[in-house]
This record gives C-alpha cells, structure tokens and sequence, in this order.
C-alpha cells in the first residue's frame, strides 16, 4: 500500500511524515483500498493559499484539498481496480489553529483532514445535508480505524 507524504513547510508546526503514512495507510485499508497509492504533501498557508486559488477560485487558505485520480465529471471516482488514488493537501498552519480553536492535538485534526479528504478522493462530498452526514460518519468512522 504504497502512501507518499512530503512535506513542504519548514516553518510550520512539527509533524512527523511516517505517523501521518501509518494513519493513511489505516484509513485505506479500512476502505479496502490497500493496494491503491496515496501522496499527501503537508504544507502551509501560502502555499495552499496558491493551490486553492488557482484550482478552486477561492484566494484564501483552507485546511485541506483533495485532488482525485478522475476530476468530477470525467467519470466515476477512482475505483480499487486503479492504482493512484490522488493526492491530499493539508495546511499544517491552518490544522494547528484549528486544533487550538478545537482544543485538541494537532495530530487529532491532521488525522481528521486526511480522512476528509481521502473521502473525496473515493467519490464521497458534502454538498447537501444529507452527503454531509454521511461523509460525517465515514470520517469518524477512519479516523477511530487509524487509531487501532
């Protein structure tokens, strides 16, 4: 189960790169989607700032960017027959302040937004109340299969 995670934020909070490859290679195996490959870049503000701009139209920092195998539209998300799943981009900067805001540790939030966008990458969103709960409950439920 091949999972790739680079960092590219000197500045921001301390994390280690193999804890966060152990919690993705869980959740994937969770989805049975072990033998899919996974990258995750954990990043900054600015530079995911840059990537949210360019891909979203939204000039501002999110905690998190899923870009699937498949872009919406061009057929069904990426299924466990394809090898790459997609990449996942979180903000390391915008993780820790919601951890913060939260009052939990960062790895909690950096685990959460993995699983969130692992999700989008396997085809689930959240753009009516009722895939939101769904995508709610499949997040909670990869979050506690990363922890055991």
């Amino acid at each position: 189960m091949p999972v790739l995670v680079t960092r590219k934020a000197p500045s921001s909070a301390a994390v280690r790169s193999a804890r966060v490859r152990v919690l993705a290679e869980r959740m994937l195996h969770h989805l049975k989607r072990e033998g899919q490959e996974l990258s995750v870049l954990l990043t900054n503000d600015t530079f995911i700032r840059g990537l949210n701009d360019t891909h979203r139209g939204k000039d501002r920092p999110t905690d998190v960017l899923a870009f699937p195998l498949l872009p919406a539209g061009e057929g069904e998300p990426a299924g466990p027959d394809l090898s790459l799943l997609g990449d996942v981009v979180i903000s390391l900067d915008t993780a820790e302040r919601q951890a913060k805001q939260r009052k939990h540790a960062l790895m909690d939030e950096i685990a959460f937004l993995l699983a969130h966008g692992i999700l989008h990458l396997v085809g689930y969103d959240h753009q009516t109340d009722e895939e939101e709960a769904v995508m709610n409950a499949m997040t909670r439920a990869l979050v506690q299969a990363a922890k055991s």
